[in-house]
């Protein structure tokens, strides 16, 4: 219903009030008035506190739950929307309703003294509380006007709301934290608030523990007698009722016990009769435990000496020194209360190393040794073998077995040694088999090849195999040696050359005993070719071989004048490739480098040599230069040279010579001015000379590094000389005199005629007709100017500007 539809409500009689039909006659004094919504809350306020509301019609309460703090929403009716809603609530243990909110439907006012309840509001008709409070415990009363059928009727709906009050976070009280072992002890859980009723539960962490284990006690109170050491640890009690369950934090019960008669352990573990032992040089904690709350103060004592404090005392590096009783006192300073344990402790040490085992050879037969000296105590050893166990014996032992019926490889003994100090017995194992293939046989020169050493290796083999040198006659050269190599020295001769040598192996598995044979040659070696040609600045190769021979043998070769030839000597170089041995001659020049080369082989039973001889060939000739023209420069500081060639030939260059002096036999040595000239160039200009010095040039063609036949030595030329410029410059310096000096006398004439009467008679018609002042001047001129001697015509190109010309003047004035 819209606010007109209230309004028009709300000015209906009061008997029309949505107010039970007992408070009409309180309102009807007011039955002509226009109520609002605030009017009808005053007016419905001074109803309820008259108590016309103390008779309430007789229908069912519906019972509704809230939690304080949270939230409920209470309807009232059903649709349709009423005209005009009235919440009253009267509290638990009171008669006397109180006035909440009112609503029209288009605004709605809430009852100030209503925040007791908590926050409350009104969705359409429905009264909302908010953060409920206790105080909103009792009965709620909604009283709604309804229009049906034209006609207006009143609905009730009564609500009881119970709030229910969360237990607050339980709390544990210990009547003594720290209990000694044997005592009671009194645990409380307690909370500040909760809605009856509230169950308690208990549980209980030990120190150690991974998680929390139920106790089953459902009281508030846990009783603890006698309390022992497996009560320490945190208790925690929860508190739950029909809101919610907290649990307490937990509450640290301290036992307070020991210290127990101390438990002494040993890393690494070992025991014996008397206690622990451990091995020598080993690192030794000895662990000592009394259970004890608060923890054991340890000492330990060793042969009643204090050595350490602290429940582990370490050895870092154990020895014979370290035996003794070792004893382990524990202190609990709360109950001021001691115990005590005693230990022996020994120190063993095994035999230093492993056991070796050795294999020594006999007739038809192999002794088997086996030895492990040493140790505290002494170590088992024990031999076995493919037909089963040998003897036994302390620190030696020792198995002869025949030969025969022994398999190759597949022979195997074992000799295990046993003692208290290690963990796993050591074995030593040998297996017996004849060494692979054949003996092996080769020759070594000593130093200065003064002995030559016979060498013969059987390598393998268990036992070793037995060898021995025989010469041709098959007769013992010294005496058999059991190692895998025999060597035997022999002074170097050369009568040996051909003579044959044996080498006997004797080995039990290997009957009869194999051998190797050798004999002594004297080097032989081959060259690649015996002549070698190479052109002049070339490299030359020289190839030898090495084909046979005893060895050790060495190759070297020697020069032309029978030098031997170093890696370091210039413009030689050796190069070594298994048994050749090649010689590169770079730059080959036919003075130094041309001749006959020898390779040499040489061992300790003789030598052998091969020859081959290098050619070094020189470029053909290239033809001969002509000096076409040579002349000085300005200053005669440089030269400019020109050459032609005498017909065609092969050209790497040109070579320009010089020498101070004529070119005469007494002349001074040639000197090379330029010798980077082109093949294809045909003139150079020479710089660097000295003008008071007479140069002497000469210019030969190169091939490569043949030079052709010199030129003839000439003499540079003075540069050829021109007068036209000298006689133009005196010419026109002449004129110019001339001519200064004739207007100067017919200045002073004009100026004095009486001093030239007859000049004056020439000067008057000059004066009056131009045209014969020209041709009067001509004569004077001439007469005063001398011209110097005419140089013939030359080539333009070959003249030099740079020459001074001397050109003198002479000028004659007549008063």
């Amino acid at each position: 219903m819209g606010a007109v539809d209230s309004r028009r409500a709300l000015r209906r009689p009061p008997s029309l009030l949505l107010l039970p039909p007992l408070c009409l006659l309180c309102l009807g004094a007011s039955a002509t008035k226009s109520f609002r919504v605030t009017d009808l809350l005053d007016i419905s306020q001074r109803a309820l506190s008259g108590f016309c509301l103390s008779g309430q019609p007789d229908e069912e309460v519906a019972s509704v739950q809230g939690v304080w703090g949270g939230s409920v929403e209470l309807a009232c009716g059903s649709p349709p929307a009423p005209l005009v809603v009235f919440w009253s609530f009267t509290p638990l243990g009171s008669l006397i309703p109180r006035p909440v909110a009112v609503t029209s439907g288009a605004e709605f006012k809430v009852e100030a003294g209503a925040s007791a309840l908590g926050t409350v509001s009104l969705q359409n008709s429905s009264l909302v509380l908010g953060e409920l409070r206790e105080a909103a415990r009792g009965h709620f009363l909604c009283q709604a006007l309804h229009a049906t059928g034209g006609r207006l009727h009143t609905a009730y709906s009564h609500f009881s709301l119970d709030v229910l009050v969360p237990v607050s976070k339980p709390q544990v009280r210990l009547s003594e934290p720290s209990p000694v072992e044997g005592t009671s002890v009194v645990a409380t859980c307690t909370v500040r608030e909760g809605t009856e009723p509230v169950t308690f539960a208990w549980k209980h962490q030990a120190p150690r523990g991974h998680g929390e284990a139920p106790l089953g006690v459902r009281e508030r109170v846990l009783l603890l007698d006698p309390v022992n050491r497996t009560h320490l640890g945190w208790y925690v009690c929860s508190a739950h009722n029909a809101v919610n369950q907290l649990s307490s934090d937990g509450a640290f019960l301290d036992v307070i016990y020991g210290p127990d008669k101390p438990v002494i352990t040993m890393e690494p573990p070992g025991f014996t009769e008397e206690g622990f032992w451990a091995s020598e040089k080993e690192e030794v904690t000895l662990s000592c435990l009394a259970a004890s709350n608060p923890p054991s103060h340890y000492v330990w004592l060793r042969d009643h000496t204090q050595v350490h404090t602290g429940p582990t005392y370490t050895i870092a590096s154990a020895s014979r020194a370290h035996t003794g009783l070792y004893t382990c006192l524990a202190h609990n300073s709360r109950l001021d209360s001691r115990t005590q344990t005693a230990i022996q402790l020994s120190i063993y040490y095994p035999p230093e190393g492993q056991p070796s085992c050795a294999v020594l050879p006999a007739p038809g037969a192999v002794t088997l040794v086996c030895a492990w000296p040493g140790g505290l105590p002494a170590a088992q050893l024990q031999w076995e073998g493919p037909q089963g166990t040998g003897p036994a014996a302390l620190s030696n032992v020792t198995w002869s077995h025949a030969a025969t019926r022994l398999p190759n490889g597949s022979s195997v003994f074992t000799c295990t040694g046993q003692h208290p100090a290690l963990a796993l017995p050591a074995p030593c194992r040998t297996a017996l088999w004849e060494p692979l293939r054949s003996p092996a046989c080769w020759t070594v020169g000593t130093s200065g090849e003064q002995f030559i050493m016979l060498s013969c290796e059987w390598a393998g083999g268990e036992p070793p195999a037995l060898l021995s040198w025989l010469d041709g006659q098959q007769q013992p050269l010294g005496s058999s040696s059991s190692a895998s190599l025999a060597v035997h020295l022999l002074p170097a001769r050369g009568d040996l050359a051909g003579r044959a040598f044996t080498c006997q192996g004797t080995h039990p598995l290997r009957v009869p005993g194999p051998r190797c044979r050798l004999q002594l040659e004297a080097p032989q070696l081959a060259v690649a070719t015996t002549r070698v040609s190479v052109l002049e600045g070339e490299e030359a190769w020289l190839r030898c071989v090495l084909l046979g021979g005893t060895p050790p043998a060495h190759l070297l070769w020697l020069g032309p004048q029978q030098q031997l030839l170093e890696p370091g000597d210039s413009g030689f170089m050796l190069h070594p490739e298994g048994s050749q041995l090649h010689l590169s001659i770079r730059g080959a020049d036919p003075a130094r480098h041309g001749g006959t080369y020898q390779c040499v082989a040489r061992n300790a039973v003789g030598n052998s040599s091969g020859s081959i001889l290098l050619e070094v060939l020189r470029y053909p000739a290239p033809p001969n230069v002509t000096i076409s023209r040579l002349t000085y420069g300005r200053h005669r500081r440089d030269v400019q040279l020109q050459w032609v060639v005498a017909g065609p030939g092969n050209l790497t260059g040109f070579l320009v010579q010089r020498r101070a002096g004529a070119p005469d036999p007494g002349a001074a040595a040639w000197e090379t001015a330029a010798g980077d000239i082109e093949p294809e160039s045909r003139a150079r200009r020479l710089g660097g000379l000295d003008p008071g010095v007479l140069y002497a040039f000469r210019i030969l063609a190169l091939n490569h590094r043949t030079a052709g036949h010199p030129s003839e030595g000439q003499i540079p030329a003075d540069p050829p000389f021109s007068a036209y410029p000298a006689v133009l410059g005196a010419a026109g310096t002449g004129m110019v005199v001339a001519t200064v000096a004739s207007l100067l006398v017919f200045q002073y004439a004009a100026r004095h005629p009486e001093a030239f009467p007859c000049l004056r008679q020439l000067l008057v018609p000059t004066e009056q007709s131009h045209p014969h002042r020209g041709s009067a001047e001509g004569p004077e001129v001439q007469a005063g100017t001398e011209t110097p001697p005419a140089t013939p015509a030359s080539d333009p190109a070959q003249e030099s500007m740079d020459a001074p010309v001397n050109v003198t003047i002479t000028v004659t004035a007549t008063p």
